[in-house]
């Protein structure tokens, strides 16, 4: 009872046992007793259309031979036992004489005639019974006979006919219930184990798929062979087998560019560190290494902050505090900390102002760093003396800063990868970190950063809710 398919076979043959016994138990009772309504009704009609005759003997002077012949050709007619009693008065009131005045048949009449007799007297209506005597269950009906002139009731004739032709038919219908039961339990098995069997098959593939991604491949899709619930589990399944595909390429890929981006300045420091031990080195070049080693050692500090930022907007713990805030403000300030940059770079940066204020909800702190990267970016990977422009505009509801240069452009296959960790292009310089960073800050300030690029025009533009 571990498997799945033999679970679901024997919940299949449980159900149908049950179905079968519900039937069995709830419709032979049910038709017995309908059948033997039946038959006394019949019975009863039967009593209602010969009794008259019988009753005229009340009138009549006819001795005892006669009254048993006519009894006997009723009971003929009737196709049922007729027991006819003698009612007497007593001080009590009228009674039923305990011998039959007379009986179509020759046997002894049986004590449920005569109580059954006796309340037709005391009612002066038929009454009917359904007896077990010895030889069966009987149906029993009593009619109270009354003189043409009418008055109190001076016979009553019970009428009887057995009911072992309903207990046959009973029977015979659970037989049939039975038998019929017997194939439908054996067909639902079969079907049962059938249907288990194939959606234990499709289960097992999960499984099988699972077990190769715990074990690291992520090659194997699951056919969807349906749109069922498994078939939507399959469907589930292969899209977070991509996922975790993406997922595994880029750990990897962060592992490689993280260890690679930290190895270099390493590399590089140890280098210097070695050479800086030689006594015989003038102090120019030991000046020129210390500016390198510091070249380095900022490289490896604004990594270490990327990574940790990085890491800790994945894991969302990251505190925001959002406020209204002027971007225009915003802009000049940050601009204003690229002037030694830009003079290095002969380069001009213009901010361009509405001349009113441009208020967003954000957080002053993260939309000034996502201002950092971008203008770092464009004078980064743009050539000396490049024009970067500056803008911030509210329109529709949103408050937009855009970052504008007009360096060579970003190729197209790869605007689609820009926002990803560590992606950077062949000759491009820097970690990878910092645009991944800003589109995430953007996105955690209910907000998105978008780029549009060709060659001579590249336009970050970071929208934020007014």
């Amino acid at each position: 009872m571990r498997s799945l398919r033999n679970r679901l076979a024997f919940l299949f043959f449980a159900i149908t046992l049950a179905a079968i016994g519900a039937l069995y138990l709830y419709l032979a009772p049910q038709l017995e007793s309908r059948l033997r309504d039946e038959k006394i009704a019949q019975l009863e009609a039967a009593a209602q259309q010969t009794s008259a005759e019988i009753g005229r003997t009340i009138d009549s002077e006819e001795g005892f031979d006669a009254i048993a012949e006519l009894v006997r050709d009723a009971a003929d007619a009737a196709n049922a036992r007729i027991t006819l009693f003698h009612v007497y008065t007593t001080a009590g009131g009228p009674t039923v004489d305990g011998v039959p005045l007379t009986d179509s048949t020759d046997r002894r009449a049986p004590a449920s005639f005569e109580a059954l007799a006796k309340r037709a007297v005391a009612s002066g209506q038929v009454e009917s019974a359904a007896e077990t005597e010895i030889d069966g269950p009987v149906a029993e009906v009593a009619v109270p006979l009354r003189p043409s002139a009418g008055g109190n009731v001076a016979r009553v004739a019970v009428y009887s006919t057995p009911m072992s032709d309903v207990e046959g038919n009973v029977d015979v219908v659970r037989r049939q219930i039975v038998i019929a039961g017997a194939l439908a339990l054996a067909l639902a098995v079969l079907a049962g184990w059938l249907v288990a069997r194939a959606l234990a098959q499709r289960v097992k593939r999960l499984e099988q798929a699972a077990e190769q991604v715990a074990a690291g491949d992520f090659s194997r899709q699951i056919p969807v062979d349906s749109d069922d619930e498994l078939g939507q589990l399959a469907r589930a399944f292969n899209d977070m087998q991509r996922q975790l595909a993406q997922l595994d390429r880029a750990r990897k890929q962060f592992i490689a560019t993280a260890s690679h981006e930290l190895r270099t300045p390493l590399f590089s420091l140890g280098g210097f560190v070695e050479l800086l031990e030689d006594e015989e080195l003038d102090e120019e070049t030991r000046r020129r290494f210390l500016a390198q080693m510091r070249l380095q050692v900022e490289r490896l500090r604004k990594l270490t902050i990327d990574l940790l930022d990085l890491s800790r907007l994945e894991a969302g713990s990251l505190e925001l505090r959002p406020e209204p805030v002027d971007l225009s403000e915003l802009a000049q300030a940050v601009s204003g900390e690229f002037e030694p940059v830009l003079a290095q770079r002969d380069a001009h940066l213009e901010v361009r102002l509405t001349g009113r204020p441009v208020e967003a909800l954000c957080d002053p702190v993260r939309v000034a760093q996502i201002m950092r990267i971008l203008i770092d970016n464009a004078l980064t990977h743009s050539s000396p003396g490049t024009d970067v422009v500056v803008s911030a505009t509210r329109d529709d509801g949103f408050a937009r800063l855009a970052v504008r240069d007009y360096g060579r452009g970003i190729e197209r296959q790869a605007l689609s990868q820009i926002f990803e960790p560590f992606y950077t292009s062949d000759d491009a310089q820097g970690s990878g970190l910092g645009l991944a960073i800003a589109s995430e800050l953007a996105e955690r300030m209910n907000g998105r950063l978008g780029v549009e690029s060709r060659p001579g025009r590249t336009v970050f533009t970071l929208e934020l809710p007014a």
